[in-house]
């Protein structure tokens, strides 16, 4: 699969210009450590996981080879040799009738995020969906999460569900939003 490229209006910024030295490749055993970073530092500084801990490697291992027997793609963002992103699609739930459906997740270090790798990240496994003939992805994300629901929706995906305060984490009650997008 190609590299998925942003779209760049005529007069780039330097964060845009930043973002074409990132390179987003499928992810390697060697990456495990670093994304277990990115993720853990997600766990303690935001609610985009509900994980109230950080995750031993071991959890992020069981991960990777499960990704791995289930054909699921995972990819990392890399900017001179050091991970910043990483993302992936998911077995959405493990009923044979769910097979066409996959959910997303997309985590990206405190230091690069709202400079648009994000988007790039979503596009790329829009793609790799569609190569594997799946049919829907859908999209949990932390309601107050706006920067999130914002980018899904601008690659069309659509609310389907709100449940209310059905997380807990920093100390308040957390609603979750799921999104979709059907893949035609």
């Amino acid at each position: 699969m190609s590299t998925p490229t942003p779209l760049l209006p005529a007069s780039a910024s330097a964060t845009e210009n930043a973002m074409e030295t990132i390179t987003i490749r499928p992810a390697s055993f060697n990456d495990i450590a670093d994304i277990a970073r990115i993720y853990n530092e997600a766990v303690l500084t935001t609610t985009a996981t509900y994980d109230l801990e950080p995750q031993p490697i071991e959890a992020r291992v069981k991960w990777f080879h499960d990704h791995e027997a289930t054909g699921m793609p995972m990819f990392v963002a890399e900017e001179d040799g050091v991970i910043v992103g990483w993302s992936s699609l998911s077995i959405f739930r493990g009923k044979e009738g769910y097979r066409f459906t996959v959910e997303n997740s997309i985590y990206i270090s405190e230091s690069h995020r709202g400079r648009g790798l994000g988007r790039r990240m979503l596009a790329g496994l829009i793609d790799s969906a569609r190569d594997l003939g799946l049919h829907s992805i859908v999209a949990g994300i932390d309601a107050d999460t706006e920067a999130s629901i914002r980018l899904h929706a601008s690659f069309g995906f659509e609310k389907v569900a709100h449940l209310k305060q059905v997380g807990y984490k920093f100390n308040r009650w957390l609603d979750v939003v799921f999104m979709q997008l059907i893949l035609e």
